[in-house]
């Protein structure tokens, strides 16, 4: 009896252990930079010129997106805004003006759900409907994706590889890491390469430090002889 009893508490460790280890493992490759289980995924572009891509998530929001164009403006730059289906949906006209003033929309999601554990048809809800949002903005070339919080597992990497889509995340992210602007333009200016895909958040009330950094960090790069490009724009300099 003792002996069947502690081969039953040894297979129950074991499968907890190995159901741990699992989700572990898949945790990880969630939010893995280097790897996904499906198609193909973007995090710089390695190309010879001194190029960046400057990326903006979970707009557009007023007044904050309005401060955003703004500089961007001023410096003459172009890039590549990664909105939500539903804050389209209350600021169209935001959206329409970020194309008018030569930049590109990205989708990135429509609630902004982490979407790990998605059905299929979540999923496809999610991107299709952005993305017709963003057509309806009076975008005409492609759209590209990038997940909430970096994260996918299968599900979502499955639908976007079926798309000949890729998943599009960064190699930069200057205002996840830091909390003041100094901070951030250092770690540009220290960590950049030609081909990185930067990303900030400066569209977030809370960020006001980001949006701070920001006409710095594209004045540190010029500098640098750096040109900012779409995510269009840097994915089509590595097929040329």
């Amino acid at each position: 009896m003792k002996t069947r009893w502690r081969k039953a508490v040894l297979l129950s460790l074991l499968t907890v252990a190995v159901v741990f280890g699992a989700f572990v493992a898949a945790w990880r490759l969630s939010r893995s930079r280097s790897m996904q289980l499906f198609g193909e995924l973007v995090t710089s572009v390695p190309v010879s010129d001194s190029v960046v891509a400057l990326t903006f998530d979970d707009g557009p929001v007023l007044h904050y997106t309005d401060t955003v164009l703004a500089v961007l403006g001023q410096e003459d730059v172009r890039a590549t805004f990664f909105v939500t289906g539903n804050s389209v949906a209350r600021n169209p006209d935001l959206a329409r003006r970020i194309l008018r003033d030569g930049h590109e929309l990205g989708n990135h999601s429509y609630s902004h759900r982490r979407m790990v554990l998605m059905s299929p048809s979540t999923v496809r809800e999610e991107v299709e409907v952005t993305d017709s949002l963003i057509r309806a903005a009076g975008a005409t070339g492609p759209i590209h994706f990038r997940p909430p919080y970096g994260q996918r597992l299968a599900t979502l990497p499955w639908y976007l590889s079926r798309r000949n889509r890729a998943t599009v995340l960064w190699s930069l992210e200057p205002d996840s890491w830091f909390s003041r602007h100094p901070d951030m333009v250092r770690h540009i200016s220290e960590n950049v390469q030609p081909g990185s895909i930067i990303l900030l958040h400066v569209e977030i009330p809370a960020r006001a430090e980001g949006r701070a950094a920001l006409p710095l960090m594209i004045r540190e790069l010029k500098q640098r002889g750096y040109r900012f490009v779409t995510v269009s724009e840097l994915r089509a300099l590595h097929r040329s």
